[in-house]
């Protein structure tokens, strides 16, 4: 299981709080529709919420809708972690529930603690134990830390191309994301289709398909409505930029 734990950076210093809550249940209902996680995404205690899915790949893309979906009133960040997860007890909510996966997600929003800049981290706890000895003899150890490393620097790339992006530039990730082809991005912003073509270039387009490329890699995507679509619509772009 891959576990997510987010909370609002800087809350308490909102003049309305209550009106940020809201806004963040609506994003957390939003995502849920948008991705199925194995575990919806639902606000916790303060200014946390946590969520679950079956892939690393959906983890990663829910937390960046949330972000964006957000950051019009509040930033973001989230801690992701890997490991077994354990509910005690399902009919209450939150979920009554710990495990290793909860505990690697902790330990990623401990890390961000230390990181006041970096907005995503994740932490793959005892899993990266249980790989090392599965792969001991083709030095299993070096792989799995390979691995955490290689999600921390595309999370790292990711979010400062994020924060460089205008707040239009963020609405068109997010429907890119979604699987809005450039054609119905600009006639949803009122805007043309090489002005679309313009925030593609200056950072939309290489997040998007770093997220096509990260969930490839792993299989994964394409789980949900919104991952189809969006796989689908990007290869067609693809094409129809080679022609």
């Amino acid at each position: 299981m891959f576990t997510v734990i987010g909370d609002l950076v800087g809350s308490r210093r909102l003049p309305d709080r209550a009106a940020a809550q809201r806004r963040l249940g609506d994003v957390l209902t939003e995502v849920n529709a948008a991705l199925a996680p194995a575990q919806d995404f639902e606000a916790t205690i303060g200014d946390e919420f946590q969520g679950a899915t079956a892939d690393l790949a959906t983890a990663l893309l829910a937390g960046l809708l949330i972000r964006l979906r957000m950051l019009e009133v509040v930033d973001v960040r989230c801690g992701y972690g890997a490991g077994e997860v354990t509910v005690h007890d399902p009919s209450r909510r939150p979920l009554l529930q710990d495990g290793p996966g909860w505990w690697a997600a902790r330990a990623a929003i401990d890390e961000l603690g230390r990181r006041r800049a970096a907005r995503s981290w994740y932490d793959a706890g005892e899993s990266v134990g249980e790989s090392a000895a599965a792969g001991a003899a083709a030095g299993g150890a070096a792989a799995a830390a390979a691995a955490v490393g290689q999600v921390n620097a595309f999370l790292l790339t990711r979010d400062a191309l994020v924060d460089r992006l205008s707040d239009r530039g963020r609405r068109l990730l997010d429907g890119a994301l979604c699987g809005a082809t450039q054609r119905e991005l600009a006639e949803r912003e009122g805007i043309t289709e090489g002005a679309v073509s313009q925030q593609f270039a200056r950072g939309v387009g290489a997040v998007r398909d770093a997220h096509l490329v990260l969930a490839a890699a792993t299989g994964t995507f394409g789980t949900s409505q919104a991952g189809a679509s969006y796989t689908e619509v990007s290869q067609a772009e693809v094409v129809e930029g080679e022609r």
